[in-house]
Parts: C-alpha cells; sequence; structure tokens
C-alpha cells in the first residue's frame, strides 16, 4: 500500500500486524526494556521495517533509537519515517543528499470520536470535511484529515525543531488521493517551503498518507 503514495528514490516495507522475524539490536533491546510486551513487538516491527527499507537502498542494519522528541535517530545521510497502528506497521526510508524530510501515516479507516475534529480542524477543513462526506462516502474523512496533519508534522518538526499545531497548517484533501498543506507558522530559519503536497490512499480498512520535502524544493516550487 505504501508503495502507491511515496515519491521514487523512497524505499518502503510494511506488515499487516507484528512480524515475528523482527529483532531488536542490543542497543534496541535496552531501551524497550520497560515496555509492555504489545508496545515491544509494535517497537521491534516497525524497527524491523525500517531496515528491510534500507537495505533496499544499499544501508547494512543500524539501531534506530527515540531522539529527545519520540521520533527515530537516523544514520547520517539516511532520511525515515515509521508509523503504526492497530494491524499496520510500516517504514519509508530515503537518502539525504536527495530528500530533506519525509513523512508517513497510517489510521485506521474509521471515524474520530465525538469531538475530536472541533479539536484538530479549522473553520474550513470543517466545511471541506463536511462536503467530502455529502459527495464521497465511504471514506472517513476526519481520519485522514487527521493522517495528513500528523504527516505534515513529521516534516515540520525535523526541519524547524519547533512544535506544529493542528491550527497551525490547513489541509486541502482532493479525493483522487492527493492533498496539500499551507503552513499559517513562520519557518525559524526560513529554508523551508509553506506549502507541502502529499498523497494518500485507503485501503483494506487504513488510511495511508506520505509527504516529503526533497532537496532540490525551491525548484519545485517555482
Amino acid at each position: 500500500m505504501l508503495s502507491r503514495i511515496v515519491p521514487a528514490g523512497i524505499a518502503v516495507a510494511e506488515s499487516f500486524g507484528d512480524d515475528p522475524e523482527a529483532v531488536l539490536l542490543p542497543e534496541e533491546e535496552e531501551h524497550a526494556t520497560a515496555m509492555s510486551d504489545a508496545r515491544r513487538d509494535e517497537f521491534a516491527t516497525g524497527r524491523h521495517q525500517a531496515r528491510r527499507a534500507a537495505l533496499c537502498l544499499g544501508i547494512p542494519p543500524a539501531p534506530l533509537l527515540p531522539g529527545a522528541k519520540g521520533a527515530p535517530v537516523w544514520p547520517d545521510g539516511v532520511i525515515g519515517s515509521i508509523t503504526h497502528c492497530r494491524g499496520y506497521r510500516a517504514a519509508a526510508v530515503g537518502l539525504s543528499q536527495r530528500t530533506r524530510a519525509l513523512g508517513i501515516d497510517a489510521e485506521p479507516d474509521l471515524p474520530m470520536t465525538d469531538g475530536m475534529l472541533e479539536a484538530i480542524a479549522l473553520p474550513e477543513e470543517r466545511e471541506q470535511n463536511g462536503a467530502l462526506r455529502r459527495l464521497h462516502a465511504g471514506v472517513s474523512w476526519d481520519r485522514l484529515l487527521f493522517c495528513a496533519k500528523e504527516v505534515v508534522y513529521k516534516v515540520w518538526s525535523p526541519l524547524t525543531g519547533t512544535w506544529l499545531g493542528f491550527d497551525e497548517a490547513v489541509i486541502t484533501i482532493a479525493p483522487g488521493g492527493t492533498f496539500r498543506a499551507r503552513i499559517l507558522k513562520a519557518a525559524p530559519e526560513g529554508d523551508v517551503p509553506t506549502t507541502l503536497d502529499g498523497r494518500w490512499t485507503a485501503d483494506r480498512g487504513l488510511l495511508l498518507a506520505a509527504t516529503h520535502v526533497p532537496q532540490d524544493w525551491r525548484m519545485a516550487h517555482r
């Protein structure tokens, strides 16, 4: 599924549940000692998928420990993203010489609980959600909005080192499988795009979204 929505040059690996072949490296084992069995299996499978994807690019296995904000710390020269939800674990990996940042997210294709849309969506996004529900039934558009906001944050955070709130990006979703994020917050260094384009897909009861920032993003935005 994930390969449908990532750009060329990005390697992916996925599993529809925990992988019995997933093995943690010694440094990761130490980090995982306090985890519950379920969380450890999820953690191990995510790292296993990341190493599978990395091998497709000729990158040898390396420990992927969480950084200060919880995201994996990737080896030098490597950019990546890991996601997991019930029944799905996946990773996407690229080379930093081509990609500055990469974000993927997976969510169950189920409506969010009452009040959640109001908590994450701007007024125009709530209006968009209503229109999509009326015209294109069959997708949990509110959950997809959350999914898209998650991948935007996964790109923004490593690029800027700052938080991005739900109300600091406006997401426009196209039913055909694309979305665009307009960042409302000024970048600390100013060297990041204020518009991000991404893709999404829905299948097997899941929603997946992905976006990235190429090294030559200024050329792409001309």
